[in-house]
């Protein structure tokens, strides 16, 4: 739904910040008006940031997550391909079905070439479908609203407030910054 939304009403606004850690979002960042805010290293994340982090550009981290894995969605990769082998076959191939199936066709030289073949073989319908699990979906059903009409308005008090004291989160009660 992120992504959808995202994409929907970008040309509605200055920018786009997807304020998430997933590797996921990082396919979003190939549009200049969606980026990525790391909390922890108080940087967005571009187009550009994405190609320094991972190696591949925003249009290939669906292919990147399928051979190297994700481990929190649970996507085991293919094994020994790890984010320097995939980096490197993905930025000259783009895609996993771009990656030829002999060596001697590959263009760069990928240290353990052949066990990469062999393993991109016997595993290329889990690494197909994990990449097609991690493609963020645009078309999720929405709304009809712009996007100033889902614009955060506050937390509703008497519920939130209801909330906390039933379940005794007292420090929880004063967090909010905007009231309903």
């Amino acid at each position: 739904m992120l992504a959808t939304a995202a994409t929907r009403w970008c040309g509605e606004v200055d920018r786009v910040v997807v304020h998430s850690p997933d590797k996921d979002m990082a396919q979003l960042y190939g549009c200049p008006k969606i980026v990525g805010y790391d909390r922890r290293k108080r940087a967005f994340i571009d187009r550009d940031a994405v190609v320094r982090r991972f190696g591949v550009p925003p249009q290939s981290i669906p292919d990147y997550l399928g051979l190297v894995g994700d481990a929190s969605d649970g996507f085991p990769g293919v094994p020994g391909w790890g984010a320097k082998s995939a980096s490197v076959m993905l930025a000259e191939y783009r895609h996993i079905e771009g990656i030829p199936l002999e060596t001697s066709l590959w263009k760069p030289q990928v240290r353990g070439a052949e066990r990469l073949v062999t393993t991109l073989r016997a595993h290329m319908a889990d690494a197909l479908l994990f990449r097609f699990l991690a493609v963020l979906r645009r078309d999720v059903p929405l709304p009809e609203k712009g996007a100033a009409e889902l614009a955060w308005t506050g937390v509703p008090r008497a519920s939130f407030e209801d909330f906390c004291e039933r379940w005794g989160f007292d420090s929880l009660a004063a967090r909010p910054k905007l009231w309903r």
